[in-house]
């Protein structure tokens, strides 16, 4: 969950990127990090498997170069060195301890000729709301999750597991989500502390899936599963210079996943290139007993997204650009204006739209309705759950009893005031979700249809902000994720650019089940463009 969301249609919706500093943020801004030492401005980056792929990791597997087991070995000691020493990212939280036995096994099958996919034994990372039955916790970065050993895998993790891949470890997030405080900072958890942005360290890697963003474009793994409300794929995708791709909501299973909202809650995949974020995904979706909604798919899914990757894929497409991003900071503008201008070459049409006009009153009734299913929806995961919180209401008081600990920077205004709500049968509850499915697929619809548009498109976000443990996140007056969010459409962000060396996504999204169109659109933009970045770990964007 992205709190700036809520923020962009509040008192400080007004305030642009055209009058916030791009210098450097104030250094006492991070808690301890003022602390730590620097060598200097920017840190050499020498890794060897620097900006690999997943077909690279598979060539370099078939002709003997490498094993899943050294490559899993150097991306723990990668891991090691910038995430826990170097530049300390902080954006794993947790690492696995028989990843390298599960990488042997892999190797084993592969001398044996048994090759399950592209995902034979190659790393992955995972969000740490994600269940694993092994012996690491599931704890949303939450210390009253701390010991949380779920019982089995997530329906996702099943797959990837089935599919050849190493669980190497668990990534940091934004506590619960994101959804604890009304002035939260993105990318701090009360059990993994505070990740921080590779490409400037004083800022944000944006929430939720902050370290799943932060370790894909740090190349401490090839992908990496994060989950998203609203925002929490697309933002740190985009604020961390990589990209991420949010599913229509029923095309990936939820089940075994800590939640926010039934309605809205989705994983997705993160990666440096299209091509690693549609193999990934064609790995993740599948029809689950347990999650209901995935019954929606049926006759959906794909069972290989990399078959719409095309160069030429802007060809003739009409292409609908958020009018109110087309003047706001100039150094977006100059950005957005090139991309236009590419996206005009390569055959496609553009069409000035509004769509964020008709769907920006919706931010207090997509609250309120997150509020009424993550009160439900974690109740029942933590009821089958083996530790001592059992409730949302035993949560809070955890939290209350341990709160130097669990809440030194921001409170829990969120959970108290989710336990004050009744259940999903309120009709305040049920007027305000039918309020947002309404308006959020009906404006998208009726503007694709309208204009005969293939997509929507605009910047995903501003450039990264300060990290703020004091105030915590602030808007930036950009932010395009809410209406792919409310409706449960998929929305894909690809890098754009950076402004001052901090990075901008491009945001393409559609109606249901369009993810093979958005991820042609994403890939014929990135071919053309190439503006991904290798991160140089810079200490503030004031220092050059």
């Amino acid at each position: 969950m992205n709190r700036r969301n809520f923020l962009r249609n509040s008192s400080l919706a007004g305030l642009t990127l055209s009058t916030l500093t791009l210098g450097a943020c104030n250094s006492g801004s991070a808690g301890k990090r003022g602390a730590e030492k620097t060598t200097g401005h920017h840190r050499a980056d020498n890794f060897e498997l620097n900006e690999v792929t997943i077909t690279d990791l598979q060539q370099k597997m078939q002709n003997g170069e490498y094993t899943s087991r050294s490559i899993t070995q150097l991306y723990l000691d990668r891991i090691e060195a910038i995430d826990k020493n170097g530049p300390k990212l902080n954006a794993v939280i947790e690492l696995n301890p028989d990843a390298l036995n599960i990488a042997d096994a892999l190797d084993q099958e592969r001398k044996n000729g048994k090759i399950r996919g592209p995902l034979h034994g190659i790393p992955v990372l995972i969000k740490d709301n994600i269940d694993t039955a092994d012996k690491m916790s599931t704890s949303a970065g939450s210390l009253a999750l701390a010991d949380n050993k779920a019982a089995q895998d997530a329906f996702i993790v099943k797959k990837l597991r089935e599919a050849g891949a190493v669980i190497l470890g668990k990534t940091n997030l934004s506590e619960w989500a994101n959804f604890r405080s009304t002035r939260s900072t993105s990318g701090w958890s009360s059990r993994g502390g505070q990740t921080r942005n590779p490409y400037v360290l004083d800022r944000t890697p944006c929430g939720s899936s902050s370290g799943s963003g932060v370790v894909v474009a740090a190349n401490l793994c090839v992908v990496a599963v994060g989950t998203e409300t609203d925002g929490s794929v697309v933002c740190p995708a985009s604020v961390n210079g990589v990209v991420g791709l949010k599913p229509t909501v029923g095309l990936i299973s939820r089940s075994g996943i800590i939640p926010i909202s039934e309605t809205q809650d989705t994983a997705g995949p993160m990666a440096r290139t299209v091509r690693d974020t549609a193999i990934l995904l064609s790995f993740l979706t599948g029809i689950d007993p347990a999650d209901a909604v995935t019954q929606e798919s049926e006759g959906q899914i794909q069972p290989d997204y990399t078959q719409f990757l095309d160069a030429n894929g802007l060809q003739g497409k009409r292409i609908g650009i958020e009018k109110s991003f087309l003047k706001g900071h100039p150094g977006i503008d100059t950005l957005l204006q090139k991309a236009l201008d590419l996206v005009k070459s390569k055959g496609a049409t553009i069409v000035e739209v509004d769509i964020l006009k008709k769907t920006g009153g919706l931010s207090e009734s997509e609250f309120k309705v997150l509020q009424y299913e993550f009160k439900d929806g974690l109740n029942k995961y933590l009821a089958k759950t083996n530790g001592q919180v059992k409730s949302l209401q035993q949560l809070i008081a955890f939290n209350k009893e341990n709160e130097a600990k669990v809440m030194p920077y921001f409170k829990q205004e969120i959970l108290e005031s989710s336990e004050k709500l009744g259940d999903l049968t309120s009709t305040a509850y049920r007027e305000a979700l039918q309020k947002n499915r309404t308006v959020s697929r009906q404006s998208i619809d009726n503007l694709l249809r309208e204009h005969r548009l293939d997509a929507i498109s605009g910047p995903t976000y501003g450039p990264p902000w300060c990290i703020d443990l004091v105030n915590g996140d602030y808007s930036t007056g950009y932010g395009f994720t809410s209406p792919a969010a409310i409706s449960g459409y998929p929305h894909i962000t690809v890098p754009l650019g950076q402004v001052q060396g901090l990075p901008i996504g491009l945001s393409f999204f559609s109606t249901a089940y369009t993810e093979g169109e958005l991820l042609k659109l994403a890939y014929a933009y990135e071919q053309a463009s190439q503006n991904r970045v290798l991160p140089t770990f810079k200490t503030s964007a004031a220092l050059s």
